[in-house]
C-alpha cells in the first residue's frame, strides 16, 4: 500500500544497518513501501511518475527521451533532483522553463545524475564516513558518493561543490535511488590541486594617491585627509554616492621574474556584506592627486570594469586585475575607481595608506623564473556525435613541464557549434582552465546538433611564467 516517505535520512547503524525514517512527515512524497529494506517494488521511472515532488524531474526525462534508462533493468543508481532543485536550476541560469534550456545541456545534466552502478549507503564500501567513493556516471564524467558521521549521504564530498542527499537508499525494482534538494555537478577536487611551483615570489607596491569622491550637495568637498575610502551607489551621483580613487605606479615592481597575476587587495573597514557587485574600473587619468580631487573635478569611470567581486562579510576584498595589467602597453601609472553596483544602497568603506590599524591598499604582483619549458605533449582532438557529449581527459590534451594545477588554458575561442562546461558554468573567450581540470575529467564540451567540425582556441603558462603560444583542438561532429 501506499504511505508516506518520512524526511531526514535513512540512517545507517552500523555496516549493515536497516533502513529507519524520522518523526517528521515529507510533505507530498508518496511511494510504494515494502518492508523494512527500502523495496519500492516498482522502477526507477514508475517511481518517478507516481510522486509529485519529481514532476519536473519526469518532465525533464521525457523532454530528452530518455525514459529508457529510468525504466531498463539495467540497474543503476538515480539521483532524482525535487521540483524546488529545477526551480532553483531555471532561476539560476535563467530559464523560465525547462523549454528554455538547450536540448543537449539539459541531457547531459540528466545523464550525470546515473551512476553506472547500484549505490546503496548499506554497502560494507561505504561504512567508513567522510570516505567519497568515485563511480562513473552515463555522461562520462565521476561522481562522488559517500556519508558523513550522521550517516547523511553526501555526493562529492570533498569537491569543490558537495550536496547532502535529501533521502537515500530507496530501491526500485533496477537499483537504487536518492532524492536531493539540488541539481547536482562534477568540479574537480580541491584535495587534489599542487602547491605553487617553489620558485613563485611576490612584490607589493602601493598607492601614491587614494581618496573618494562624494555627488550631490557635496560632489565639491575634498576628502583627501580621511583615512577611509568609502564607496556607495544610490542613484550614481547623489548625496549619498561615493566611489574610491587609488593611483599606482607599476614601474614600481622592481622584482626579478616574470609577473603572472596582480591582484588587488583593499583592507575592510566595513561593509554591508548584501551580496551585490563591487566594481573596480580604470580611468585614463593619472594626474589627479588626493589633496585636491572632487566629484565635480573627477573623471568618472565609463564603460565595463576591469574586474568585479561579490560583497561578502570578509575582511579584504581582492581583485583579480592580471588581465588588466597584461593589456597594458608598458609599466605606466594607473588610476583605478571602486564604485558600487548601481542602485544598490550598500555601504563600504577601506583604509587608505594613511590608515594606522588596518593595511593600506595593495597591489601585489606573482613573480616567478619563467625557466620552465612548457610542452603540448598530447593534442590529437577528439570526434562527438551530433547533439551529445563529450568529457575532456588527458588522452585527447596534455600539456607538460609543470604540475597540472599550475598550468593554466586561457580560452581565446570558443567553441562555435556546442558549448564548453565546467561545472554548472559555461565558459566563454578570456575564461581560464587547467590541466588539473583535464584531468580530472572536469571539462565537458556539448555539441549543439549543429554543423560537422568545430574546436577550441587555447593558449598555456604555468606559474613560473612559461607559455605556449595559441593552438587549436579540432573538433569533428559526427
Amino acid at each position: 500500500m501506499m504511505k508516506n516517505l518520512k524526511t531526514g535520512y535513512f540512517l545507517l547503524i552500523g555496516i549493515f544497518s536497516v533502513l529507519i525514517t524520522s518523526c517528521e512527515i515529507q510533505e507530498n512524497f508518496e511511494y510504494p513501501y515494502s518492508g523494512s529494506t527500502g523495496n519500492l517494488g516498482v522502477n526507477a521511472w514508475e517511481f518517478i511518475q507516481a510522486n509529485d515532488s519529481l514532476v519536473l524531474l519526469e518532465a525533464a526525462i521525457e523532454r530528452v527521451g530518455l525514459e529508457s534508462s529510468y525504466s531498463s533493468m539495467d540497474a543503476k543508481t538515480f539521483i532524482a533532483p525535487t521540483n524546488s532543485a529545477f526551480e532553483s536550476y531555471l532561476a539560476t541560469n535563467s530559464y523560465t522553463s525547462l523549454e528554455d534550456v538547450p536540448l543537449p545541456i539539459l541531457k547531459n545534466t540528466l545523464n550525470y545524475h546515473i551512476v553506472n552502478e547500484v549505490v546503496l549507503f548499506t554497502d560494507p564500501e561505504l561504512a567508513d564516513s567522510n570516505n567519497p567513493i568515485a563511480y562513473d556516471t552515463e555522461n562520462g564524467q565521476i561522481m562522488f558518493l559517500s556519508h558523513n558521521t550522521n550517516y547523511q549521504g553526501i555526493v562529492n564530498q570533498g569537491t569543490s561543490m558537495q550536496w547532502t542527499i535529501l533521502t537515500s537508499n530507496l530501491v526500485p525494482t533496477n537499483g537504487a535511488i536518492h532524492v536531493v534538494p539540488s541539481i547536482v555537478f562534477y568540479s574537480a577536487p580541491a584535495a587534489d590541486l599542487n602547491v605553487p611551483d617553489p620558485s613563485v615570489k611576490t612584490d607589493t607596491i602601493y598607492p601614491k594617491h587614494d581618496t573618494y569622491i562624494n555627488g550631490g550637495s557635496s560632489s565639491g568637498v575634498n576628502y583627501g585627509r580621511d583615512i577611509l575610502m568609502k564607496v556607495k551607489n544610490v542613484t550614481g551621483n547623489g548625496d549619498f554616492d561615493r566611489k574610491a580613487y587609488m593611483m599606482f605606479d607599476l614601474n614600481e615592481f622592481d622584482t626579478e621574474g616574470v609577473i603572472t597575476d596582480v591582484r588587488l587587495d583593499m583592507a575592510v573597514k566595513f561593509t554591508a556584506a548584501k551580496g551585490v557587485s563591487m566594481n573596480l574600473f580604470a580611468v585614463n587619468d593619472t594626474l589627479w592627486n588626493e589633496s585636491s580631487l572632487t566629484f565635480d573635478n573627477a573623471t568618472l569611470p565609463t564603460g565595463d570594469p576591469v574586474t568585479s567581486i561579490t560583497t561578502t562579510k570578509i575582511s579584504t576584498f581582492a581583485f583579480d586585475v592580471t588581465d588588466f595589467f597584461n593589456s597594458l602597453p608598458k609599466r605606466q601609472s594607473v588610476s583605478f575607481v571602486l564604485d558600487g553596483q548601481p542602485g544598490s544602497d550598500e555601504t563600504d568603506e577601506f583604509a587608505t595608506k594613511e590608515n594606522t590599524s588596518l593595511n593600506a591598499p595593495m597591489l601585489i604582483a606573482t613573480i616567478a623564473s619563467g625557466n620552465n619549458v612548457l610542452n603540448l605533449e598530447t593534442n590529437t582532438g577528439f570526434t562527438v556525435a551530433s547533439g551529445e557529449t563529450f568529457v575532456l581527459n588527458s588522452e585527447v590534451l596534455e600539456v607538460t613541464g609543470a604540475s597540472a594545477a599550475d598550468i593554466i588554458f586561457t580560452l581565446e575561442q570558443g567553441p562555435q557549434n556546442g558549448w564548453l562546461i565546467r561545472g554548472a558554468d559555461i565558459l566563454k573567450t578570456g575564461d581560464r582552465l587547467t590541466q588539473q581540470d583535464v584531468n580530472a575529467k572536469n571539462l565537458v564540451y556539448i555539441s549543439n546538433g549543429t554543423g560537422t567540425e568545430d574546436s577550441l582556441v587555447l593558449s598555456a603558462r604555468d606559474r613560473a611564467g612559461s607559455s605556449l603560444d595559441s593552438f587549436s583542438v579540432d573538433i569533428t561532429i559526427q
